[in-house]
């Protein structure tokens, strides 16, 4: 079920109405959150289900184990139990044929034949989301930072809460969980602060992305026959899809959740307008680089010993990111990328003092940040490394020098669509920075103009899933 789609236009209105009716009721409240979101999670597959209910109980009952007892060898078999529970599925369902062809590939090298075999395996959606949820509660109750719980049912609600269910944020035990346990009292205040998010992400989804995913999809598909502007502006028209996609559902899901009297931590801080790569992995999918920091990169060491040692940590933590988002070498490439540009930066601490600078100074930065950033997301956009390499070359040798892609009227008007609809959101991204806001909540009388922005601009006919229901 889409939050862009009709199912969920009827879903939400029912599911919000019986939540507060029994406002009064703290364990019907939950039992409605629980059975709405195995409903809204069911709609792709139904055989899914059974997955997130094993995942969630694995994670419950290791919880009470691991509260049970002081043993360190028990505690260590225990969290081991959850990391091959979880991972293992994760793997299966992820990798599996990755690994496959990984190891006949490998074998070819020293002229071994062996057949490939692939199996029809069905991902699926947010396994990786959950997957990452219900293992944070497990570490930080190894860790003995958070006390196991023993309310099944808070736990199955966290774990499955239907707005960040499918693409985050990715939350901690340590924040949303305890949520589950309080009685809630309708906030009008917050009720409509969410409301705002809900129209502002839903702008950046339906106008924005779905415009983009349009030029897109066919600069990509084309590429051979394309000029190098003509490749050059794909990247950057799937710089805007992405980040409208991705962050447009990140707004919609904290919005959702301030509806129903939960607060889920911020997913974006305006990565757009980030002054070098470290800092725009400050600001980009803040819920997943702050996991890796807490449950890979400081585990391994974090920056405590010596700088070279600090760095291939840095590496190991883009590696493990880019393989994260999907069982591609060109997502490898990705994070590798995305690592030597940060490296840098972080030896030399260049995030420092950067928004001391007038908008003017930080302009050349942020620029740049974001030219090579679009760089980046061509091996995110390509279907293999090896397409992502040939879109480069084409780029380089202007090979379709003779076909411009916006030469047609059509594709023309979408682009100016998408041009001043970016231009307008990072523009206003830039003022609530400079008023030092953390997100976007335009007034009400603002939201009428989206909403008719919407309703006249939004790609209906083009109607996409989000991106990261892949991962």
């Amino acid at each position: 079920m889409l939050f862009n789609s009709i199912e969920f236009a009827i879903f939400l209105p029912i599911v919000f109405a019986l939540y507060w009716l029994f406002n009064k009721y703290h364990r019907v409240q939950l039992w409605i959150l629980l059975l709405a979101s195995y409903l809204f999670y069911g709609w792709w597959d139904w055989r899914f289900l059974g997955l997130i209910a094993l995942s969630s109980f694995i994670d419950f009952f290791i919880g009470i184990g691991l509260g049970q007892t002081d043993d360190p060898k028990r505690r260590k078999l225990l969290l081991g139990a959850s990391l091959v529970a979880n991972l293992g599925l994760l793997g299966f369902f992820k990798y599996f044929n990755f690994f496959t062809e990984a190891f006949v590939d490998a074998f070819s090298l020293f002229g071994m034949s062996l057949e490939k075999s692939r199996l029809d395996i069905i991902l699926p959606v947010g396994i990786s989301f959950y997957t990452f949820q219900t293992l944070s509660y497990t570490f930080d109750v190894y860790k003995k930072q958070l006390t196991p719980t023993k309310d099944v049912l808070a736990f199955l609600g966290f774990v499955s809460f239907f707005p960040q269910l499918v693409a985050g944020p990715i939350e901690r035990a340590s924040h949303l969980l305890g949520q589950f346990y309080t009685p809630r009292k309708f906030n009008y205040s917050l009720a409509v602060s969410g409301v705002r998010l809900i129209v502002w992400g839903l702008f950046k989804k339906v106008v924005i992305a779905d415009n983009a995913a349009i030029l897109v999809d066919e600069i990509f598909t084309n590429y051979q026959d394309q000029n190098s502007l003509s490749l050059i502006l794909g990247s950057v028209l799937f710089a805007l899809q992405i980040y409208g996609d991705f962050s447009g559902y990140s707004d919609i899901a904290i919005g959702l959740s301030r509806m129903f009297g939960f607060d889920l931590m911020m997913n974006f801080r305006f990565p757009y307008l980030a002054q070098n790569i470290n800092d725009f992995w400050k600001r980009w999918h803040i819920s997943l680089s702050t996991w890796f920091r807490d449950y890979v990169y400081i585990p391994l060491g974090g920056s405590r010993g010596s700088i070279a040692f600090s760095v291939r940590n840095v590496m190991i933590i883009f590696l493990v990111s880019g393989f994260w988002h999907g069982a591609n070498w060109n997502f490898l490439a990705w994070g590798a990328i995305h690592g030597l540009m940060y490296v840098p930066f972080f030896i030399n601490k260049a995030h420092q003092n950067l928004h001391q600078d007038s908008f003017w100074l930080k302009l050349p930065r942020i620029f740049l940040t974001f030219s090579v950033v679009c760089l980046a997301w061509v091996f995110f956009r390509a279907d293999s490394l090896g397409q992502a390499l040939d879109y480069l070359g084409h780029i380089w040798s202007n090979e379709g020098a003779g076909n411009f892609i916006f030469s047609q009227t059509k594709r023309t008007i979408i682009f100016a669509v998408v041009a001043f609809f970016s231009l307008f959101m990072l523009g206003t991204e830039a003022f609530f920075e400079n008023k030092q806001k953390s997100e976007v909540l335009l007034p009400s009388k603002y939201l009428l103009i989206l909403a008719l922005s919407i309703i006249f601009f939004g790609a209906f006919k083009n109607h996409e899933s989000f991106i990261y229901f892949q991962f």
